[in-house]
């Protein structure tokens, strides 16, 4: 039985007794037949209608919450219901439906604008992002991946990963670079996958970014650093000896020739030699830093190589604090090269703060996070502020090549390891600290 007729039998049960008992008053009563009847009559259709009456006044305020919902199920937050009270029942059920329907409204708001925000800042970044489906196909794309295909967004939607050339996407490890052509643009290319829900079923999301671009440019700069480095360490020597060179052939071209004149030769052609060795040494150096071997792993013990590079040290008594007893991997010879620059140049900065060598030198190490950390400290002058000592050629000292530190960072690196140097912050001097990953 529906709720509306189970609410008018109970109208109907409500009534009865009232309308029955009114019914046998009324016959017992000494009225006429016809007025008997004429009342019995307005009896039954007042019980009737109050039983109708009340059907309605319950079913109705029950239909305009079920249309309210409706609408609210349909995106429509614009209505609201009229009667809103704290002190009945129904009253309450409206203020809260009202307030619901405000929440609701609100959250849609912040919801388009948040996917606003999304698509603008996924229209504007220059990666293409694609999502597929359980099966494989296309259900989002921004603009710059529409811009790789070729293709407009309707034409998209719906494709099969195959169809599009992107299958080799998602599958495979990642991330990973990939060489492929698309009819939007061709190069290489950094894959990247990621994962996310719709509608409670899971998509994938494939992203790739233009490596080419990047790498073209990089390599620009790169070429601009080292046309610039190359031209002031040459101009550093042909200036020198072009100028010798024009002040000699001035020197032989008079007549008759002076008396010193094979003294002030000899002079120049003295600084000619010395100006050519100095460029042959940086073509050198730029050589050796250019040419770095792949290391040859094996284990290491730390303390003795610490120790040995210690004792290589003459200048001034190195110290090896004492630390835990740990192997690294890694190749022996570079390692220790790489240490021999970094306390050279430590031993170098202790004797300009003290010429005497009573300076400290300290090189200890000890057992971090996955990884071991070597620390050389010295207690000279410090870094200048700004001051990058990895910068290939830069040199703070008379006759240095300026390619310790930066050939030293890069057998950290080849070892998957880094170096550092920094100032120390309550303290004179700086802090070497190589970390070198712990052997799996």
């Amino acid at each position: 039985m529906k709720y509306e007729h189970r609410i008018l039998w109970l109208g109907f049960v409500a009534g009865l007794g009232g309308a029955a008992l009114s019914l046998f008053l009324l016959w017992q009563c000494d009225y006429s037949t016809q007025t008997r009847l004429t009342l019995a009559g307005l009896i039954l259709f007042t019980w009737l209608a109050t039983a109708f009456v009340i059907r309605n006044k319950v079913a109705f305020p029950l239909r305009t919450l079920s249309n309210l919902l409706g609408a609210l199920r349909e995106g429509d937050y614009s209505l609201r219901l009229r009667g809103a009270r704290y002190d009945d029942a129904l009253g309450e059920v409206i203020w809260e439906v009202n307030a619901l329907t405000a929440s609701l409204r609100e959250q849609r708001l912040r919801a388009m604008e948040a996917m606003a925000l999304v698509r603008k800042m996924l229209a504007e970044v220059d990666v293409a992002m694609f999502g597929f489906d359980s099966t494989g196909r296309l259900q989002l794309v921004n603009d710059s991946g529409r811009r790789l295909l070729g293709r407009a967004d309707e034409d998209l939607v719906g494709c099969r990963a195959q169809d599009l050339g992107l299958a080799e996407c998602l599958a495979g490890e990642t991330p990973r670079v990939l060489d492929v052509v698309f009819p939007g643009g061709s190069g290489r290319w950094e894959l990247r996958r990621g994962s996310y829900r719709d509608k409670g079923v899971p998509h994938e999301l494939v992203f790739l970014s233009d490596l080419t671009r990047t790498l073209h440019e990089e390599e620009r700069r790169a070429w601009k650093r080292l046309i610039r480095t190359v031209r002031h360490e040459v101009n550093n020597s042909l200036t020198p000896i072009q100028s010798v060179a024009d002040s000699l052939r001035v020197l032989l071209g008079r007549a008759p020739l002076p008396d010193d004149w094979q003294e002030d030769a000899r002079t120049g052609l003295e600084l000619i030699a010395e100006r050519a060795e100095a460029l042959d040494r940086f073509t050198g150096a730029y050589s050796r830093l250019m040419h770095l071997p792949q290391p040859s792993l094996s284990p290491v013990d730390v303390a003795r190589l610490l120790r040995r590079v210690a004792d290589l040290e003459t200048r001034m008594s190195v110290t090896v604090v004492p630390g835990p007893d740990v192997q690294a991997q890694g190749d022996r010879d570079q390692l220790e090269q790489l240490l021999i620059n970094v306390v050279s140049n430590a031993v170098e900065a202790s004797l300009q703060k003290r010429p005497a060598g009573d300076g400290a030198v300290l090189i200890g190490w000890r057992i971090g996070t996955g990884r071991i950390e070597i620390h050389v400290d010295d207690d000279g002058p410090g870094l200048p502020d700004g001051t990058d000592v990895f910068v290939p050629f830069f040199t703070t000292k008379d006759h240095g090549s300026g390619i310790g530190l930066t050939l030293s960072r890069q057998i950290a690196e080849a070892h998957g390891g880094s170096l550092t140097l920094e100032n120390h912050p309550a303290g004179p001097g700086c802090r070497a600290c190589l970390r070198l990953p712990l052997p799996g």
